[in-house]
């Protein structure tokens, strides 16, 4: 609930008439900003360990780096960091989930998972007010230690996974249906060879026609996503779902295709690839992270991409068909002061472009004027930001500047250092 305009700070009230002058609306561009959720990943607070087997290794070319201390080890530690990181964080956002974080007393198999297993969390998100976006687990499991799931050989196998996915979009349809807001399911598999392939068609029949009987029946409350990758580890020769096979079957199925900014060649970004996308899809998911030197998904920082892909956005008024997900997992750091340093740097790359006077820039381009887009492009950059996005967080009653750290620290000192 945003706090009244009165309550703004002069410093504030100042940085306003300098946009104004700049043609800039800065109450239109926080009203924006304050309609745009960010889907919060549940996995960096306990590094993708999930519920269903707390020995369990990752595998399936995953894998989390450091021990900092203070990790999530139940369900209620995990839902309690969330909702500190939420009190951080201004706005209203959602949560997503993967299905290894399910709440049972007994072992499910992932092909017999059902919405009872998820009712807590439903309920925890029913309480908190925010989304709920759920995930297929394809990974960590003995079923994917050949490295091949929908797209297996073995249709023992493949059924399995099969019937995972499906398990998992009628779990979505009644997370979206409770809640009154579609969940986004995206289905990611880590499939693929670690030398050069014999067959490369093959696997991907297999995979389409894993896919084709996955989507064979309606939800509703549900809105489908598939998601692509460069490489893995162990598949660094060979992935089964690669991009353009996610894009052309997005296309043809006319359902959301992720990308993810670190699933791509080190000079790819995916904020060049999103108005081209959406010509043809009716909506994209985004997974925004920060890849070094490969996927190495990074806590996200206030870089060039990430402004870019939030510019794309913004700038085209896509907030509608563009849904922003986080993906990173750093073990290295506070865990909590990951997400949140994470999704305010989103937000506040939102509210870069919400400031940016594309109207005027975009006529000058369409003038031939290159001299004054590229002027008024590189002036909004130092236009006072930092003045707009603390009265964001001033009017959402969190934290302004680094107050936020302080709260974290004392978490840290009172609750995760004794776990």
């Amino acid at each position: 609930m945003l706090i009244p305009t009165d309550l703004s700070a002069p410093m504030y009230d100042s940085a306003r008439e300098q946009y104004a002058a700049f043609g800039v609306d800065t109450e239109a561009a926080l009203e924006r900003l304050a309609r745009i959720p960010v889907s919060i990943h549940c996995w960096q607070g306990d590094d993708v360990g999930g519920f269903e087997n707390p020995d369990g290794q990752l595998g399936s070319g995953l894998a989390v780096t450091g021990n900092y201390p203070g990790k999530a080890r139940t369900p209620d530690e995990l839902r309690a960091d969330l909702e500190k990181a939420l009190s951080l964080i201004p706005g209203s956002h959602r949560l997503n989930l993967h299905a290894i974080y399910l709440e049972t007393d007994t072992k499910v198999e992932r092909d017999a998972i059902e919405t009872r297993h998820f009712q807590g969390w439903i309920d925890w998100c029913k309480s908190q007010g925010i989304g709920l976006d759920f995930n297929p687990s394809c990974f960590a499991h003995p079923k994917a230690d050949s490295g091949l799931t929908l797209s297996s050989p073995d249709a023992g196998i493949r059924q399995f996974w099969i019937d995972h996915c499906k398990a998992c979009r009628v779990i979505a349809n009644d997370m979206g249906e409770q809640l009154g807001d579609k969940t986004v399911t995206n289905i990611w598999v880590p499939d693929g060879y670690k030398d050069t392939p014999a067959d490369r068609v093959a696997p991907r029949q297999r995979l389409k026609d894993s896919l084709d009987e996955i989507l064979a029946f309606d939800t509703p409350h549900n809105l489908d996503a598939v998601e692509s990758k460069l490489f893995g580890i162990g598949s660094e020769a060979f992935v089964t779902g690669s991009h353009e096979f996610y894009m052309g079957y997005a296309i043809q199925k006319q359902i959301l295709l992720c990308l993810d900014a670190g699933h791509f060649h080190p000079t790819e970004m995916i904020s060049e690839k999103i108005s081209s996308c959406l010509l043809y899809l009716p909506e994209l998911l985004l997974h925004v992270s920060r890849g070094v030197r490969w996927d190495s998904d990074h806590v996200v920082t206030f870089n060039d991409e990430l402004l870019a892909i939030a510019r794309e956005i913004v700038a085209n008024r896509f907030e509608d068909r563009v849904h922003i997900g986080l993906d990173f997992f750093d073990a290295s750091i506070n865990r909590v002061a990951a997400w949140t340093i994470g999704v305010r740097n989103t937000l506040r790359a939102l509210l870069a472009g919400l400031l940016e006077p594309t109207d005027k820039v975009r006529a000058a381009e369409l003038e031939g004027d290159y001299t004054t887009r590229l002027a008024l492009m590189e002036e909004a950059k130092t236009y006072p930001i930092g003045a707009v996005w603390d009265e964001f967080c001033r009017r959402n009653d969190v934290p302004v500047g680094p107050a936020w750290l302080d709260v974290v620290r004392d978490y840290e000192a009172t609750t995760l250092s004794k776990r």
